[in-house]
């Protein structure tokens, strides 16, 4: 859009406030910002609150000299929709309302002559407009097409790449493969015992020693040009003008989390990014009738748009925003989770990358870590991991070019990159490290920013053991998916991206389980002296097992203790010798996980979030914000 406004805007202006819908000076304000932010004076009215997208529609009905329809009341003829055609009703907030004296007559959100050549272009010239909210298109597009968005979230990439899927715990080779290796074992077991111990001692050391020296490569390479790569964004977000940003889409899926509410729409709100921009997606469950009412009762400006997820198997994330994707109309797509609180220039900072960054990046992964790290030591010790996985490790398979498994929030994609690839696998519990991997085999590549999200810390053991159990049984579905095809995997991210997979992927969860296995041998020995276990470790096993217990473990300590130094929180460095017990409850967890992958494995274990104190007052702040805002605005939006 030029710097001079279209005559339907300015039209429709006219009439709001001649009408007394808006004030003058919010009119000349929206003329100003909708200049500045090169968008559409109504979208500037309704991002900041002044205006119902019902009397938008209205009004530009009594401009165009058309009829103005309410679509709960006056419903439209379901049999004119067509599946095929449901992509063009959510892009272009059109759709067949009903055919009058042989003209199919349309409803649209936004007349005019662009829309009159889409429409003809699609339905040729027999074609008359009523005008409508917006909200009416999409709830008619939820309505009619429910099933055919339930099938697509749910099965479109099994059907499409079932080797992709997580749908299928094991493929019948990896079947055939590990009956094998299980009777291989037993066999030597039976036959020669202790060289078959001897020889799955050695496998295990060679695995630990791998992942300690991969591990800290990783580290140093994490912290090369770090700095360089920071100003260099930095400098790009300053030459950003506001009406060059794109359109960006967030989504927000949610289920049983009204308290936080509040805390997420005051961060969405105060993000440095035009919020006329801005396509926001909060995504319920439909039996969400708690959550559903809560955010209702926020009167949320109309760029708030609620998703209702209809009920399916496996009730999951994945599979809910796979629905929700439909109605996406951003450049770029983002999500958050409910408790997210984002840096204010993100969006800007995640555009100013795309733009650096080579044209084959199709995402962008911005750092996650914790606004309640010092409430117990718990929340120190995720902070620590968090801190030494996001700082260090995935800037170093960055820097090295490896895969990188995305984290479960912030991730910024490319629409048109996850349209193409399916988007999420709806079976698989951790779908973003799942669709990380999946881009590194079509060739794409993921960026890592100096950006933080700052989320909620776990403060409760029992609820920080269900959510990292079920971070570690998705891990082990990604790592099964992902080495059904070995050979296509080591051609596509090559013997780097294979060695990243098997240690960053395969070994978090096998590090879990084999833990407690090497604690007892240890324990016992240290305990009792016994000589018992001394067959088990011929000589040069027994020098690379004393490595990998002292020099190992220290290193990964030391790890843990630099992590938060670049963030100056080195309060937090002392508690790093206390990680044993962390690594402990990641062994619970670990077993926790692979029961329910063989029992329940897309079952999806809900977090409970708002345990923290912080939280509790965050959220205090955040509903003396929303009442100061409310009593502030002239005609506070309300749908």
């Amino acid at each position: 859009m030029s710097q001079t406004h279209s005559e339907s805007d300015l039209a429709i202006g006219d009439l709001l406030v001649r009408h007394g819908a808006i004030s003058t000076r919010q009119f000349e304000e929206a003329l100003e910002l909708a200049t500045q932010w090169r968008t559409s004076i109504s979208d500037v009215l309704m991002s900041r609150g002044w205006l119902r997208a019902e009397v938008f529609s209205r009004a530009g009905a009594a401009c165009h000299g058309l009829r103005f329809v309410r679509m709960r009341e006056e419903a439209a003829d379901m049999s004119l929709l067509e599946a095929a055609d449901m992509d063009f009703y959510l892009q272009n907030l059109v759709v067949p309302w009903r055919r009058e004296n042989g003209r199919l007559l349309l409803a649209v959100n936004a007349p005019g002559p662009k829309m009159l050549l889409k429409a003809r272009a699609r339905w040729g010239g027999a074609i008359d407009f009523v005008v409508v909210s917006k909200f009416d298109i999409i709830a008619t597009v939820q309505a009619r097409f429910a099933d055919e968005l339930t099938r697509l979230a749910v099965d479109d990439l099994a059907e499409s790449d079932p080797q992709m899927s997580a749908r299928r715990v094991l493929s019948k080779r990896q079947a055939v493969w590990l009956y094998g290796m299980v009777s291989l074992v037993l066999a030597g077991l039976a036959l020669e015992p202790l060289m078959t111990v001897i020889a799955l001692n050695a496998l295990m050391t060679t695995f630990y020693l791998g992942s300690f020296l991969f591990k800290g490569v990783l580290v140093w390479a994490g912290g090369l040009g770090q700095i360089a790569s920071s100003r260099a964004i930095d400098a790009e977000v300053r030459q950003l003008r506001d009406e060059d940003l794109p359109v960006f889409t967030i989504m927000v899926p949610m289920f049983r989390e009204p308290a936080v509410l509040p805390i997420l729409v005051r961060a969405l709100r105060n993000l440095d990014y035009p919020l006329a921009k801005l396509d926001i997606k909060i995504v319920l469950e439909e039996g969400d009738h708690e959550t559903i009412e809560a955010v209702r009762a926020l009167r949320l400006e109309p760029v708030f748009e609620i998703i209702l997820v209809p009920p399916s198997l496996p009730q999951t994330k994945p599979k809910a925003c796979n629905y929700a994707l439909r109605f996406a109309r951003g450049d770029f797509l983002v999500i958050y989770d409910a408790e997210d609180k984002p840096e204010r220039d993100q969006l800007r900072k995640v555009v100013a990358a795309f733009r650096r960054l080579p044209e084959g990046t199709a995402c962008i992964q911005c750092r996650l870590n914790y606004f309640n790290a010092r409430e117990n030591w718990l929340t120190r010790m995720f902070t620590l991991d968090y801190s030494l996985w996001f700082d260090l490790m995935l800037p170093g398979l960055q820097k090295l070019g490896a895969p990188i498994p995305l984290g479960g929030t912030s991730n910024h994609f490319r629409i048109s990159v996850l349209r193409e690839l399916r988007a999420w696998d709806p079976f698989n519990v951790t779908e973003d490290a799942d669709l990380g991997i999946r881009l590194a085999q079509r060739g794409y590549k993921i960026g890592v920013i100096d950006s933080t999200t700052f989320e909620e810390a776990n403060c409760n053991p029992g609820n920080w053991i269900r959510q990292r159990s079920r971070w570690i049984k998705g891990y082990m579905q990604t790592f099964l998916v992902h080495s059904r095809r070995p050979v296509q995997l080591w051609r596509a991210v090559g013997p780097l991206g294979v060695t990243s997979f098997v240690f960053f992927i395969g070994g978090t969860a096998l590090s879990g389980l084999l833990n407690p296995l090497c604690w007892i041998v240890f324990l016992g020995w240290l305990l009792t002296s016994t000589t018992q276990f001394s067959p088990l470790f011929p000589p040069v096993l027994l020098y690379f097992s004393l490595f990998n217990l002292i020099a190992g473990n220290g290193l990964f300590i030391y790890l843990m203790m630099i992590a938060p130094f670049r963030r100056r929180w080195t309060g937090l460095a002392p508690w790093s010798l206390t990680v044993i017990g962390y690594w402990a409850m990641m062994s619970v967890a670990a077993y926790k996980a692979l029961a329910q992958l063989v029992f329940n494995p897309f079952y999806w274990e809900k977090t409970t979030h708002g345990l923290s104190r912080q939280t509790a007052a965050e959220l205090v702040n955040a509903e003396a914000a929303d009442r100061m805002r409310d009593e502030g605005a002239v005609m506070p939006a309300a749908r």
